[in-house]
């Protein structure tokens, strides 16, 4: 058996031609391999967006593709047994999809042997995925008028429908498609300006984002209804990311919040519909959530950001701190180097994972009675485990006044830690000693009560 990384030739410039190849193929993969060694390990500023690493990844599997196509080309059998992995491995196609048949038959049914008439013992039927391409179309609307012959100044006519854009040309649809490609599809206006263009149709920015601005200002009432039913929940999700902002008049854009709040109990069987809001604000202030989320009473769960704290502070929501981000620094601590406390810490936190694995899908009762029985254990031995197993706390414990402000802290110490953990950055020493990131910030104050939570909104337990 020929052994397929030998050359199929000997002719010294198919040799050349082909090692130039393979070179060429080396290097790209070695810039993909570089791009992806900067994006796990490098400074979060370089590091780059998995959009971008994709695009690599899919030149090299383009490449790929079309190295295969050439070897099927010249070898039918590599080109069958591809076909038939290709077959085994795609799965079904969506079953809502409309199917047009189209058969292909013999054109004589005479046997060939006897002459007889052949009848039909079985078929084979395959399925291939097809696309219409979109097209514009015209929707011409008449609106015939009718007078009496009796009396001249009569003149009847239906009245014209109203349109999204008074005195404009798109329909609904149109629209819709325009909102669709660039807030789903990612497609901003001068590209669609384009795309459009190829078919014709000569549409400027402007007018896109003149239909854009008439279409948010007509979903409004929507929006805040949708907004004002979340809020009726019982429990809802947070979080904010930064959003560029054009900044008129300086040149450049300047930085502001998107706030999201979300509801999906789908995972553990509710019958709430799933939703979410999306908010902007030009900041971060705690001022921005405590007007968002006026009248709302329940379970919120966020991130360790302090701006959230103003809401507890009122008595009306109860704050469930998320366990990725307290997870999430105790990892990185693991990969930076030894780290025995944060290897234990991560592996209390597994067991809370554990058990929610195994309760998930069952009643809010069954996995209140779980949480209560088995996880709460867990989390009351994760306080004082990390007050005695921190260096920092060894060391404050020979001050009586610093013991004396620990055991007034009490239980609001795992909840500050946790809070710390998921905002702080762990630094060289941390990692070193193997201590949280939150050893040496937790504050004594006390904090809201929190609500245990493994990276979703649950019922309250």
């Amino acid at each position: 058996m020929s052994n397929p990384a030998e050359p199929q030739t000997n002719d010294p410039i198919a040799l050349q031609a082909m090692l130039a190849a393979e070179r060429a193929e080396n290097e790209r993969l070695r810039q993909i391999i570089k791009e992806l060694q900067r994006h796990r390990f490098g400074r979060r500023a370089e590091s780059l967006p998995v959009d971008q690493l994709l695009l690599g990844l899919e030149e090299a599997e383009q490449v790929e593709a079309e190295g295969f196509a050439a070897e099927h080309a010249a070898d039918p059998a590599k080109r069958e047994a591809r076909a038939r992995k290709r077959r085994a491995n795609r799965g079904s196609l969506p079953a809502h999809l409309p199917r047009i048949e189209q058969v292909i038959d013999i054109p004589d049914k005479i046997c060939p042997c006897c002459k007889g008439m052949l009848h039909v013992m079985g078929e084979d039927c395959s399925e291939r995925l097809d696309i219409v391409p979109a097209q514009f179309r015209v929707i011409v609307t008449r609106r015939p008028k009718y007078a009496c012959r009796s009396c001249e100044e009569v003149v009847v006519q239906a009245p014209a429908a109203e349109r999204l854009v008074e005195g404009g040309i798109p329909t609904e649809a149109t629209v819709a498609h325009v909102l669709v490609s660039k807030y789903a599809d990612h497609l901003p206006l001068y590209r669609q300006a384009q795309i459009y263009a190829r078919q014709g149709v000569n549409l400027d920015r402007s007018t896109l984002a003149d239909w854009v601005g008439k279409a948010a200002f007509l979903l409004r009432p929507i929006h805040e209804r949708l907004f004002e039913r979340l809020k009726a929940s019982g429990k809802l999700f947070a979080d904010e990311t930064t959003a560029p902002v054009l900044d008129p008049g300086r040149g450049r854009t300047k930085t502001g919040q998107l706030f999201a709040y979300a509801r999906d109990d789908r995972p553990w069987g509710g019958i709430d519909p799933p939703g979410v809001a999306y908010l902007y604000a030009p900041d971060r202030k705690a001022e921005q959530p405590l007007r968002h989320l006026q009248g709302f009473v329940g379970t919120l769960q966020v991130d360790g950001y302090a701006g959230y704290r103003a809401l507890a502070e009122r008595n009306a929501v109860s704050l469930a701190f998320c366990w990725a981000h307290v997870r999430r620094r105790f990892y990185e601590l693991v990969q930076s180097g030894p780290a025995p406390i944060a290897t234990e810490a991560l592996q209390r936190i597994t067991e809370l994972y554990r058990i929610e694995s195994e309760i998930r899908g069952r009643s809010p009762e069954e996995r209140r009675t779980a949480r209560q029985e088995r996880s709460r254990p867990v989390i009351d031995t994760l306080q004082p485990w990390l007050r005695e197993s921190s260096p920092w706390s060894a060391r404050r414990a020979s001050s009586p006044k610093q013991s004396a402000t620990r055991s007034r802290a009490g239980p609001d110490l795992v909840a500050s830690s946790t809070t710390a953990a998921s905002r702080s950055t762990p630094t060289s020493s941390n990692a070193r000693l193997g201590q949280s990131p939150s050893i040496g910030r937790m504050r004594s104050s006390p904090v809201p009560t929190v609500v245990a939570s493994t990276g979703r909104p649950s019922p309250r337990s």
